[in-house]
């Protein structure tokens, strides 16, 4: 019997170390690398392979042909194999950036076995790392008070169901009896409302920069703009359904519509300041294209609206009347002059010749709004710090 006990526990013993070796890995590869002059090297233990490459956004970026038209994609690299079957890569020296990659062996796209962090946009995971100063120092987490990030589900009436937003309230919230004023941060087409905290960095953006006194303390609301949906995928009772942007409902006026309802709840069971002076409301693409049609709707809503490579022409079938009568809704919400209108896009955006003839638009109508153009295409390197280019300029007045 003793030696029955001995051997078990021996069994567990050795089953507890190969549960822990399960759990933990073991691999000695480190990967990424980040070098002393802000090179970076990335390493894949694959002996077999015959080709080993890497794509990502801190390589030069290639121009590739959609249905859309003429877009930048990452760029590629091969990998050098070694004698051990250890494939290398160092980049050039990288400015500070939130940077993305995934490697490519034998023609299949797989993450860094190396590299725990990877982020979701879309049904795209990639694995990133960030090259700390300078600009991205408002991405890392930062030794400053944080605000409190809420998944927070609401009623919808409109769209008869409940759905689910992201809430950032900021630090002393929960403590305080103090009212804040509150920006709407709208998501892009096939991202939902955990891009923003995620993929945009949102949480440590505003951490820190009201912290630096750069930002007014404010609440940030992130909804998932996809009026189909209560949810981002896997996260709502539709189950474990896969990422698409092929959605119903996306730009057809309905989330336009509903978004009264979001604002209601929030003034309702959040501390605000409660009017159009103290509201702001801003996106990217398709968020962009919501932020520009909800404004003009509803232009006693927002005083502040920031569209950040925007989609602005409406998809052909759209009936709801929320883009109907351009001309009068514009001149009805400029005519109260918003504080802020503020305009930023990519020199090679697919969406930039759009944003041009919208510019031309305002200009001939006297409309004002401050223009912001920078390097690069439909990114969210470039959302990222227009982000928190915004983000000072708010509640001012």
């Amino acid at each position: 019997m003793r030696k029955l006990i001995l051997s078990l526990a021996l069994a567990g013993s050795l089953l507890s170390a190969q549960a822990q070796q399960a759990l933990w890995g073991g691999s000695n590869i480190v990967s990424p690398q980040t070098n002393d002059d802000n090179s970076v090297t990335f390493r894949l233990f694959a002996p077999n392979a015959s080709k080993v490459e890497i794509t990502g956004d801190f390589l030069p970026p290639v121009t590739v042909d959609t249905p859309r038209g003429p877009q930048q994609s990452a760029g590629t690299a091969e990998l050098t194999k070694n004698n051990d079957g250890l494939w290398e890569y160092t980049s050039s020296s990288l400015s500070p950036e939130l940077y993305s990659y995934s490697f490519i062996v034998d023609g299949i796209r797989i993450n860094d076995p190396s590299n725990v962090y990877q982020l979701r946009d879309i049904a795209t995971i990639t694995n990133i790392f960030i090259i700390p100063g300078g600009q991205a120092d408002y991405y890392k987490v930062s030794d400053v008070p944080h605000g409190t990030v809420s998944k927070v589900w609401y009623p919808s009436e409109t769209l008869g169901m409940n759905r689910r937003m992201t809430v950032y309230t900021p630090a002393g919230y929960e403590k305080g009896d103090r009212s804040y004023p509150v920006f709407y941060l709208l998501h892009g087409s096939g991202g939902d409302e955990n891009a923003w905290p995620e993929l945009g960095r949102a949480t440590q953006i505003l951490d820190n920069m009201i912290a630096r006194g750069e930002a007014e303390p404010m609440i940030v609301v992130m909804t998932n703009g996809n009026a189909a949906l209560q949810a981002t995928p896997g996260e709502s009772s539709a189950g474990l359904v896969p990422p698409t942007t092929n959605l119903p409902r996306m730009m057809d006026g309905a989330f336009e519509l509903h978004f009264p309802e979001v604002v209601s709840y929030i003034d309702s069971n959040y501390r605000t300041i409660a009017d159009k002076q103290h509201r702001a409301i801003g996106g990217l693409s398709m968020g962009g294209f919501h932020s520009m049609h909800i404004s003009k709707q509803f232009p006693d809503m927002f005083d502040y609206v920031g569209l950040f490579s925007a989609a602005v022409t409406p998809r052909n079938g759209s009936d709801t009347g929320v883009y109907s009568d351009l001309d009068g809704k514009l001149a009805r919400q400029f005519g109260a002059k918003p504080a802020l209108y503020w305009i930023a896009i990519g020199d090679k955006d697919f969406l930039y010749e759009e944003n041009k003839a919208y510019r031309k638009y305002l200009d001939d109508h006297n409309y004002p709004y401050i223009y912001r153009e920078s390097p690069d295409g439909h990114i969210w390197k470039n959302w990222r710090i227009y982000l928190t280019e915004f983000l000072p300029q708010l509640f001012k007045k």
